[in-house]
């Protein structure tokens, strides 16, 4: 099928595997400066806590943890905004704006002065760095998520959606290497007292490259060929309450299954550090390390499980996912125990678990809802089921914790947002293979 670029009169067949290449560099890049801020927060949320905050240790790691939650409750908000910019301006221009946001408010935070310094001011300016990541974040994911699915081809939607997670583990990667070598490098002492900004800093290249490679990019072509078949395009825009009423299945479908994706993320991701050294008595540098290798290995199959799912469907290897992380977390928790070797294996088998489903969400998250609101659709159920299960887990789970005394806590919680996600998934349509274009939903017959 053709599309006619409405700039400049070009009927173009297809999209070349250059700008493909392009098309997803641009789309992970996101991605990965979205995570590489996780990371080094992830990661470095000793240092922080020290830094940026009062109290004892344990009251400290809350107040960062809690902090690390907030910037999730507006991830909302960023959703209601920049969903229905991208619907009717294009999906480019939003996601050029948000990863430079996010790069800024990440770079400023290496900045902040300590609580030392300058009292409660330390905390109150990091939650309003925290914020304003979180706002801009909002429109990152399912903007970048669906600008990559509508340049796909129909039939490797989930090779392709693969390497935007792939850049999430990366970029998450690169954030954590970076804390953990400052940590190697410069000692304890000089990490307490500047090395922790270090890493921070990087986040300002990583931001100006993304921003140079989205906006040099033409939109999607399922994007430009709905705004030229309809001359009332630009004002066909669909208001907010006909989205909520019209496409109410698929937006709590999609948080359903959002629920059970990233209460496993970032318990796996986020926490996971804070577990190990604090539960789990490991170093401070081995608590980073270990999660740090199974990332690694979860990196290794993502590409392999995209293209599974292109094949077999993406409620097929939901399935596999779901049931698998059910039945594994508890033996595999108990497993983390058994000093580094269970550890790394315990986390290694829950994280290979999880790739299935980590792999085929840019795929199928934007193919639930219809061209004309798939990126607000994509944004809004997304980012408000994450601000409420995901980015609070790390203190939901520390919290438990410490008033439960079981250090099985991580894996009840993982086993109850997999239950959500499986019934969620029992009402969701298979999409693999199907077009993106029109303004339908795809797959509905």
């Amino acid at each position: 099928m053709s599309y006619v670029h409405p700039w400049h009169g070009e009927t173009v067949q297809g999209t070349s595997p250059g700008l493909l290449r392009r098309a997803i560099a641009a789309s992970a890049l996101g991605n990965a400066t979205e995570w590489f801020d996780y990371g080094i927060y992830a990661y470095g949320l000793t240092y922080i806590s020290a830094a940026l905050f009062p109290g004892n240790t344990t009251q400290a790691t809350l107040f960062a943890l809690a902090t690390f939650a907030i910037s999730f409750l507006v991830r909302p908000l960023g959703g209601l905004f920049w969903g229905p910019l991208g619907d009717r301006l294009g999906r480019k221009y939003v996601l050029a704006l948000t990863i430079i946001m996010m790069s800024t408010a990440t770079l400023l935070v290496g900045l902040v002065p300590t609580y030392a310094s300058i009292g409660w001011w330390a905390p109150a300016v990091l939650i309003v760095l925290r914020m304003v990541q979180g706002f801009s974040t909002g429109g990152e994911y399912g903007g970048a998520a669906t600008f990559m699915a509508e340049y796909a081809p129909d039939k490797k939607r989930g090779f392709c959606g693969s390497f935007l997670e792939f850049a999430t583990l990366a970029g998450f990667s690169l954030g954590a290497f970076l804390m953990l070598g400052c940590s190697i490098a410069l000692g304890n002492t000089t990490m307490h007292a500047w090395g922790w900004r270090l890493p921070f800093l990087i986040a300002a290249p990583l931001g100006l490259i993304g921003f140079y490679l989205r906006s040099r990019l033409e939109d999607t072509p399922v994007f430009l060929e709905l705004e030229q078949s309809s001359r009332e395009e630009n004002d066909a825009r669909v208001p907010l309450k006909d989205l909520l009423t019209g496409y109410a299945q698929p937006l709590l479908l999609l948080g359903g299954l959002v629920v059970a994706l990233n209460v496993v993320n970032y318990v796996l991701l986020a926490y996971m550090p804070t577990f190990m050294q604090k539960q789990l008595s490991m170093s401070d540098n081995m608590s980073l390390l270990v999660p740090l290798i199974g990332m690694l290995a979860m990196m290794v199959f993502l590409p392999f499980a995209g293209t599974f799912s292109d094949r077999v469907g993406r409620k097929n290897v939901w399935w596999f996912s779901l049931i698998g992380l059910f039945v594994a977390a508890i033996p595999m928790f108990l497993l983390m125990r058994h000093g580094i070797a269970g550890a790394l294996a315990g986390f290694a088998v829950l994280g290979l678990l999880y790739v299935p489903q980590l792999a085929s969400i840019s795929a199928m998250f934007p193919a639930m809802f219809p061209t004309q609101v798939r990126y607000a659709g994509m944004a809004i159920a997304y980012n408000i089921s994450t601000s409420i299960f995901g980015g609070t887990a790390p203190m939901v789970n520390e919290w438990l914790i410490a008033h439960t005394g079981s250090t099985l806590v991580p894996a009840y919680y993982m086993m109850g947002a997999c239950v959500i996600g499986a019934c969620a998934l029992l009402f969701v349509t298979e999409t693999t293979g199907c077009s993106l274009r029109g303004r339908e939903i795809p797959g509905k017959k």
